[in-house]
């Protein structure tokens, strides 16, 4: 299994406050990871850490090897990185159907009404006015039409009913991408093979796969700070 991204003993300060205690945690190509703790926790610090929104205080960023650690956001964006935060992931004043022509870069934003048919009959609206389910479809288009080699979402199902929750991620963990998502517990629908990383207070916990996660947390084990690295 090859990586195609990594943070290094990565380090993230907010102020005073640490967030990210050295942690090492490899991305592996064309894999779904997952990203599970708490608020605070530091799930959502290591998403913003790979994509380059905010800067490490110390350790290193790699991807396939080349070290990435000073390049912006947008840099990175254009190796072919698509990172979809929790909030403010879509341009509220513009239409459904200019969102997704934006992402697209085009008009042909097929692909995206196949995953979510809901947002047809949206088009016209202006973003703004949609629910929190129907922003949250219209944000992971972005992830369905632009092509990337890294897919890092924040809460993907945010506000989506159980069966769009459960379509949504059947179709990140298909993506040839390697994919990371940050959720507060593994949600439903997860593929077989899915990586897991747990974090608590800025640190990695476990680190594993799914199906040893669940045994872990339901056979009440506690484990190591990481039962495998």
């Amino acid at each position: 299994m090859s990586v195609e991204m990594e943070l290094r003993s990565a380090r993230v300060r907010y102020g005073p406050l640490e967030a990210l205690h050295g942690i090492d945690l490899p991305v592996p190509a064309a894999t779904l990871t997952v990203l599970l703790g708490r608020n605070g926790s530091g799930r959502t610090t290591v998403l913003r850490a790979l994509a380059g929104t905010v800067p490490l205080s110390a350790g290193r960023v790699l991807w396939r090897g080349a070290d990435v650690t000073r390049l912006h956001a947008h840099q990175r964006a254009r190796r072919g990185l698509c990172f979809v935060p929790d909030r403010r992931a879509l341009y509220a004043t513009l239409t459904v159907a200019e969102n997704l022509e934006l992402a697209a870069q085009g008009p042909d934003v097929a692909t995206a009404l196949d995953v979510y048919p809901e947002l047809r009959p949206l088009l016209p609206r202006r973003a703004g006015t949609l629910s929190g389910g129907e922003q949250r479809m219209l944000a992971l288009s972005r992830a369905v039409l632009a092509p990337a080699r890294v897919v890092l979402v924040d809460e993907p199902a945010l506000g989506m009913s159980p069966a769009v929750a459960a379509r949504t991620y059947r179709h990140l963990g298909a993506l040839d991408a390697a994919v990371v998502v940050a959720e507060q517990r593994p949600p439903a629908g997860l593929p077989p093979g899915t990586l897991v990383h747990e974090l608590r207070r800025g640190s990695l916990r476990f680190s594993g796969e799914l199906a040893e996660f669940t045994s872990r947390t339901w056979g009440g084990e506690e484990g190591p700070a990481s039962s495998r690295a």
